[in-house]
């Protein structure tokens, strides 16, 4: 396979960047080279290019305006000309996008190959890439980095917002890095937005220092004592980074001063180098700040700095008890959390975005309002003053970051140009339709999951999942089981039904979406739930149809009675013990499931359900007495047993995908599919 990336602003180069040159070099960057690094060196792909502009700008580099780059055997840069030789910042961009659609267009008609898939970042290079697609039939993947309309506290810019939603609709497919990304910042562009939508976990490019101490050196003629805990911030100078109320709570926090020393790298901001007004404003109101009497041999901010130094600099916080601090108004995702926990360094992080995945998921650190300088302060005292909290959050860091790896990210986005370069054809009726539940019902057990992978390729039933995930995140856990990709997504406890078009790509229904929407009043619902004192989930679990809290059975009856005493319409579902869900009357996965087989045209009497656990419950009860069939798998929970007895509705012994297998063999859909056996039985 050949792949092709396209990123147009920054200084992009292999294998040296100079980070932070520009306010456009930046992380973005460091994922292209690290995506595209892996994905050459796989033996399913034969080549990766990554296309760029090419601009003459001395002080900037001159590789810059060196038209072909050969970084490694399969992996090449291509710089495209135009009639605007300058450095130009991504926000002057857009009058040079026509050109540069040219310039791409022609060195494709002009290449002895075309590529497979173009993989575009940001809705300028999507421009490009949906213009190849119109002209040579090339899929398109793309991959925003940063969403206007999640820039907290900016302006909006209306046409960067249109290009963006334009991306989002068109790209064959959208691969994002965090949940806030896939299901929160997406959401903002539109339902149908999210039907393309894939998460799929960068890695982190470890940086080591080239020598012992140079992060000692680079700080010892600016601070009195190098040799105390460094709290570090690495970011690009603009508002959104939120540098100065790392710095002003630093400045007002004495017990913060007693205890440790603030280096900031700000970007490259040398008298050689011409910040924009942007950076210009954030770089002053930090000097004004941190260069005072009061705190000289305190504070750190040097002009410039190289790779070898961010990863010296990293390694020295960490050996002195010090802290990686990520104050972001808004974080798309946060690789320099990742770089943070491969050195063993503990983080306090803004919760806002991509950052609150990761601390959740590594464990390394503590999650912050970015505005709330007392919360700040305190979560950076924690760490500071507990030496075993420290211990235990570094540890974790290290341990858990592998989890973050680009092959892993390569092998995944390699099954996703596979799809969108081979679409799903629209086949011949199937003789029977499963709708299934995941976790728990699919997963669970790796031998039966890999038995009923092999039946869905024998048999090609119409395969749906009907989960509590949303689309993007069933999507991730079906790639983590090596289950096959459903071609009907049931979703968010059977509020999003996503269907194949004629071409094979995933719409929402929007007719069961109207549905929906005709008896839903979510703001009144959300009220109603304020008042009752419900315990929320977190903001990225909120879907439009769907509400989301913590509670157990009694709670939610309780509840319940409270919805009905305030006059609001809507439905409640347990699940779990601890889970519990608020949804429109017309809503869940019994009818969701109904709807899909009628817009497939599939009778009930073909259809059969599997589920394991309460929010499974309409979905079972709807076929236990006919025209279709349920499986309750073995290790079925929320006495499900008990509550279904239905004549049509099958009790597997085995658990898991082999609970499901053995009730389609029995109601003869699945004939020899438990061969070799697995004896999965529930205890």
């Amino acid at each position: 396979m050949f792949i092709c990336h396209i990123a147009l602003g920054g200084c992009l180069t292999a294998p040296s960047v100079n980070y932070g040159v520009t306010e456009d070099t930046g992380g973005h960057i460091a994922y292209i080279l690290g995506a595209a690094r892996a994905q050459a060196a796989r033996g399913d792909v034969d080549a990766v290019q990554i296309v760029t502009r090419a601009f003459d700008e001395p002080a900037l580099g001159a590789v810059h305006a060196q038209a072909e780059q050969q970084v490694s055997r399969s992996l090449s840069i291509r710089r495209l000309w135009t009639a605007q030789r300058g450095y130009l910042s991504k926000e002057n961009l857009a009058a040079e996008i026509p050109a540069l659609v040219d310039a791409f267009l022609e060195g494709l008609a002009q290449a002895q190959g075309l590529p497979d898939v173009i993989h575009a970042h940001f809705a300028d290079a999507a421009q490009l890439a949906l213009a190849a697609r119109a002209r040579f039939g090339i899929p398109v993947i793309y991959t925003p980095h940063s969403l206007a309309l999640s820039k907290s506290g900016s302006a909006v810019d209306t046409d960067r917002v249109a290009a963006e939603r334009r991306a989002l609709l068109e790209a064959d497919a959208v691969v994002l890095s965090s949940r806030d990304e896939a299901e929160v910042q997406v959401a903002a562009y539109g339902a149908d937005a999210q039907a393309r939508v894939h998460r799929v976990s960068p890695g982190v490019s470890l940086r080591r220092p080239a020598e012992a101490g140079a992060g000692r050196a680079l700080l010892a003629d600016r601070l009195s004592d190098p040799d105390r805990p460094t709290l570090l911030a690495v970011a690009r100078p603009v508002a959104r980074k939120n540098l100065a109320t790392l710095a002003r709570v630093y400045a007002d926090s004495p017990a913060l001063q007693a205890r440790a020393n603030l280096v900031i790298l700000a970007g490259q901001h040398g008298d050689a180098l011409q910040a924009n007004a942007e950076a210009r404003a954030e770089l002053t109101r930090l000097r004004e700040t941190l260069e005072v009497p009061a705190l000289r041999g305190k504070v750190a901010l040097p002009p410039s700095h190289t790779q070898g130094d961010v990863a010296a600099l990293y390694d020295r916080a960490a050996q002195t008890g010090g802290v990686f601090v990520n104050l972001a108004l808004h974080e798309p995702f946060g690789l320099t959390m990742l770089e943070a926990a491969s050195h063993g360094l503990p983080v306090v992080a803004t919760q806002e975005g991509g950052p609150a995945d990761i601390v959740a998921d590594l464990g390394h650190g503590i999650c912050v309002p970015p505005r709330d300088v007392e919360a700040i302060e305190a979560a950076l005292l924690k760490l500071l003053d507990e030496p075993a909290f420290w211990a235990e959050a570094a540890q974790a860091g290290r341990a858990h970051v592998g989890r973050y790896d680009w092959s892993k990210w390569a092998e995944e986005v390699q099954h996703i140009c596979e799809d969108v370069c081979n679409p799903a054809p629209v086949t011949a009726q199937a003789s029977v339709m499963l709708a299934s539940d995941i976790d728990n019902t699919l997963t669970g057990c790796a031998p039966s999951a890999a038995l009923f992978n092999a039946w869905i390729a024998r048999d090609r039933p119409m395969f749906a999942v009907a989960t509590g995930r949303s689309l993007p995140e069933a999507r991730r856990i079906l790639r983590d089981w090596n289950l096959p990709s459903p071609r009907v997504f049931i979703t968010s406890v059977g509020t999003e039904v996503y269907l194949p078009d004629a071409e094979g790509r995933l719409c929402l229904d929007e007719r069961f979406a109207q549905k929906l929407d005709a008896g839903w009043q979510r703001d009144r619902v959300e009220r109603a739930l304020k008042e009752f004192g419900f315990n929320w989930q977190a903001r990225v679990e909120q879907r439009r149809w769907k509400l989301s809290g913590f509670g157990d059975m009694r709670t939610a009856r309780r509840l319940e009675r409270h919805l009905a005493r305030r006059g609001v319409a809507a439905q409640i579902v347990a699940s779990h013990g601890r889970l519990i869900d608020v949804l429109p009357l017309a809503a869940g996965k019994g009818p969701a499931v109904c709807a899909a087989a009628r817009r497939l045209g599939m009778t009930m009497d073909r259809v059969v359900v599997a589920g394991d656990s309460g929010n499974d419950f309409d979905m079972l009860q709807a076929v236990e007495d006919g025209p279709g069939r349920g499986i309750l798998v073995g290790n079925a929970m929320d006495g499900l047993r008990e509550r279904l007895s239905g004549r049509r509705l099958y009790h597997a012994r085995a658990a898991h995908a082999a609970g499901v297998l053995e009730g389609l063999e029995t109601f003869g859909f699945a004939l020899n599919a438990m061969e070799p056996p697995v004896k999965m039985v529930a205890q």
